[in-house]
């Protein structure tokens, strides 16, 4: 049995600590704040309801791998209730796609109705394109621990699974091969966002985001997705899990070549012979630990592109909207001007962006049914206070407030005006999102997908400091509920080996 701690209560935390528990581990984690679920957070007040992270949960099994082989099932805990229709897409012709929320044969007939057109067929020839490429990198890639490009060098060998994949192509680039209804590119290039990414430099694999979700169906949890946190809380406890929340972590203790504890602000030292690291990678490398043997890992995290952020808008809205549905996206006319916008070297508020609206049809989450509860996300540049690519001052005077009306009176041009129903509005910076979740600049996935090489640049599970891994949306295989889980299993199945070794010595 290893003593093991790990440091942050999210999603990815939790996950890990609950599957070692069951290894016979000591298991503590030490969160800064003073509540669990790290980035799936809530917002609760005059009966209004909102999921302030994650909004959509996908792959489900994922979830019922983790509850099931510790303990009761998911379902015993949750409810999940597939979403049908899913999405509204509304586009800046005037055309508006309401899409399943399972099956690619369903959602190809939903386009071919909506477009016209080969915009079924063309749908289809992509989803298969896509699911040959989720057949070659699923267990490789995003259910294996990946270290670098020597972890791939089977994969290259196969030059049919190489140009099935097409590494060095961008997701534009692969749309246009299959998808000659632009309105269908400006739906996938939403999915490059998924990752914190812009379509024109991520890569085609991504293509594998929406296959998946049409392919496993999309999710809403009853009460709202934060119920997941809330039951993967109550499974670490039963398990015997220590949780310690308002437990700052100014440092990782190492001694003998590897770890050997958590320093806590105010000096009480936490031993373990394993940490677990479920903080943003990048305040794990420069500010937790200072070891020669991390400079690989910090070089990588340089090179890579950071994740974009988000501006967030709660509005607790009276009346009901009609053609509304759970998840729903409004497309501007210039969609890679907000790429250029947040990704650029004078980073800006996109003028007129994409608005992602969560309206749950769920009365656990309005004080009635003649209420909705409305969590807008508009893709921002990250939060910084001297000048970085990507980045601007989120706490610059003035700002919030002015982009909030901003979005508001866009989307009112867009069909939808909250602006004289809106009983109150809660408006989330990229700074406030900072603040809270110690994700530096705010950004929401750690690093983006961005270049053919991003896979490799995103933090290793294991990293080069004997017992010590990452877990959580900043490390592999990325951010995301169901990558967030997979990270989890990753790290446990390594811990369960470096334990075992632990236990013996």
């Amino acid at each position: 049995m290893a003593r093991i701690v790990v440091i942050g209560a999210g999603m990815g935390g939790m996950a890990v600590a609950a599957r070692l528990s069951v290894k016979k581990h000591d298991v503590t984690i030490v969160e800064q704040s003073d509540t669990y679920g790290g980035k799936l957070g809530t917002v609760k007040r005059d009966g209004f309801v909102f999921d302030t992270g994650p909004s959509l949960l996908t792959i489900p099994a994922v979830y019922r791998d983790l509850f099931n082989k510790t303990g009761a099932p998911l379902e015993k805990s949750v409810e999940l209730v597939d979403l049908d229709p899913a999405f509204g897409y509304h586009f800046a012709d005037g055309t508006t796609l309401d899409m399943p929320g399972f099956g690619v044969g369903r959602c190809a007939a939903a386009m071919q109705e909506a477009f016209g057109g080969t915009a079924g067929d063309d749908w289809r020839a992509f989803c298969a394109r896509a699911a040959d490429i989720w057949q070659i990198t699923r267990r490789p890639v995003l259910e294996s621990p990946l270290s670098g490009m020597r972890d791939m060098l089977p994969l290259a060998k196969d030059f049919s699974a190489i140009r099935t994949v097409a590494p060095f192509t961008s997701l534009r680039s692969l749309e246009a091969q299959y998808l000659r209804d632009p309105r269908q590119r400006t739906l996938v290039d939403r999915y490059a966002t998924y990752t914190g990414s812009d379509p024109r430099k991520a890569p085609a694999a991504l293509a594998t985001v929406p296959y998946v979700e049409q392919t496993f169906g999309a999710y809403h949890v009853a009460g709202g997705i934060r119920k997941l946190a809330d039951a993967l809380y109550e499974r670490v406890i039963e398990r015997g899990v220590t949780v310690r929340f308002n437990a700052d972590v100014s440092s990782i203790l190492v001694e003998n070549k590897g770890v050997c504890g958590v320093q806590l602000n105010g000096g009480e030292i936490v031993a373990a012979d394993i940490v677990v690291s479920n903080a943003d990678a990048r305040h794990l490398y420069d500010d937790l630990i200072k070891d020669p043997r991390t400079k690989p890992a910090v070089n990588s995290l340089n090179r890579a592109t950071p994740s974009l952020s988000g501006f967030v808008l709660l509005v607790a809205a009276r009346g009901r909207t009609p053609n509304i549905q759970h998840h729903n996206v409004w497309f501007p006319s210039d969609y890679d001007d907000e790429f250029d916008s947040i990704f650029g070297a004078r980073a800006r508020p996109v003028p007129d962006p994409t608005i992602y609206a969560c309206v749950p049809d769920d009365d656990a989450m309005r004080p009635d049914a003649g209420h909705e509860s409305w969590f807008i996300l508009v893709n921002a540049p990250r939060h910084s206070l001297t000048p970085q690519r990507g980045a601007l001052d989120w706490t610059e005077p003035g700002l919030a407030d002015s982009y909030r009306d901003r979005i508001l009176d866009t989307l009112a041009g867009r069909g939808v005006d909250l602006r004289g129903r809106a009983l109150w509005t809660i408006t989330r910076t990229p700074a406030d999102l900072e603040h809270a979740t110690r994700a530096p600049g705010g950004g929401i996935y750690g690093t983006s997908s961005n270049g053919a090489r991003a896979a490799f640049l995103r933090p290793a599970n294991i990293s080069p400091i004997p017992g010590l891994y990452l877990v959580g949306g900043s490390a592999h295989p990325g951010g995301g509920l169901p990558l967030v889980g997979m990270s989890a299993e990753i790290v446990a199945n390594a811990i369960g080996r470096d334990g075992e070794a632990t236990t013996k010595a």
